[in-house]
């Protein structure tokens, strides 16, 4: 079969086949009609290539996933459904219809998975590889409309899913990649079944859909919420800044997928340290008042309470199993 290339395609039309069976329908622009007094809440992320992801090991469908489930979960992280998404392709002559196709494809799976109501699509010249550009408005949940929950001491701090694994399974593919650059034999594929867990956390982050519903149906009030994309210590430094108090996460605690220790070994790289500073873990993290932990514990099964909010002076802590309290560092925050 013959590869379907840009040549045969306008722009338009080629934009119009893209949108054909996903069932969605082409639009100039993405638009949704708010509720009465309802707050909108808007996110946005370019990705890169060469910085953010490299094309040699990440599949486009792949890719196209988590550049849309991103801006998804960074309004899940404020407590806000996604309506609305745009997305801007910048692309390089080394890529045809075919691939954007793929990536396409991924953004649609995305789209219906996050219960997006609209989505939009245009593609741009670029001299310099691929960029896409993705945008999400949402409604905040009525649970929170209008509500100002206070953070307190001892609120639990909550996360979605295993940490550093991301981090992991960027430097097994980036490992690989070297060793095939080295190697004359083409056809040569490396065997990561056994990593294949630590790969799919960096490849396809899972950020859970129904969150803010689950949260509205059993009637928890998280006073703060984030989405975990520059590692934990980051997402705890700017905790400590928006709710002007202190907080202690537990080593021992945090998720970890089951093979992050073996493959630290063998890299020689501390799991705990990828979690805390590695990236592209994309986990929520709410803060939940402390009498709604049961309730919480109940509902959400897949989320682990890795610690909870301190006095303002304990600062961002990591305790270790001894007890010891380690102060946080998080790279972009100055006097650590």
């Amino acid at each position: 079969m013959a590869e379907e290339s840009f040549k045969e395609y306008g722009k338009e039309e080629a934009i119009g086949l893209l949108f054909e069976g996903t069932g969605f329908k082409k639009a100039d622009k993405s638009s949704f009609e708010a509720t009465p007094g309802g707050t909108v809440i808007s996110s946005s992320r370019v990705f890169t290539e060469g910085i953010d992801f490299d094309l040699v090991y990440f599949p486009l469908k792949h890719l196209g996933y988590k550049c849309a489930s991103v801006v998804a979960g960074e309004l899940y992280a404020s407590m806000a459904k996604p309506q609305t998404l745009s997305v801007r392709l910048g692309l390089s002559a080394k890529l045809d219809f075919s691939h954007v196709k793929d990536l396409w494809g991924g953004v649609v799976v995305a789209a219906k998975e996050h219960g997006f109501k609209t989505i939009d699509l245009d593609l741009v010249p670029s001299p310099n590889g691929l960029t896409v550009v993705v945008s999400a408005v949402g409604e905040e949940s009525k649970l929170t409309k209008g509500r100002t929950v206070k953070a307190r001491s001892k609120d639990l701090v909550c996360v979605s899913g295993s940490l550093g694994a991301a981090y992991l399974g960027q430097q097994i593919l980036e490992r690989e990649k070297k060793t095939f650059e080295k190697t004359t034999d083409d056809s040569a594929q490396p065997d990561l079944e056994k990593y294949k867990m630590l790969i799919g956390s960096y490849l396809k982050p899972e950020i859970p859909s129904g969150v803010v519903a689950g949260l509205e149906e059993a009637g928890i009030y998280p006073s703060h919420g984030y989405l975990v994309s520059h590692g934990l210590s980051d997402t705890l430094k700017r905790l400590v800044r928006d709710s002007g108090l202190g907080v202690k996460v537990y080593a021992d605690k945090i998720p970890f997928e089951g093979n992050s220790f073996t493959f630290g070994k063998e890299m020689d790289i501390d799991p705990i340290s990828a979690a805390m500073n590695g990236g592209d873990d994309y986990r929520l993290l709410f803060t939940i008042p402390i009498l709604s932990a049961e309730k919480f514990r109940r509902e959400f099964q897949t989320f682990d309470i890795i610690g909870h909010l301190a006095q303002p002076e304990v600062g961002a802590v990591l305790v270790t199993p001894e007890g010891v309290e380690l102060p946080v560092k998080a790279q972009g925050w100055n006097n650590e």
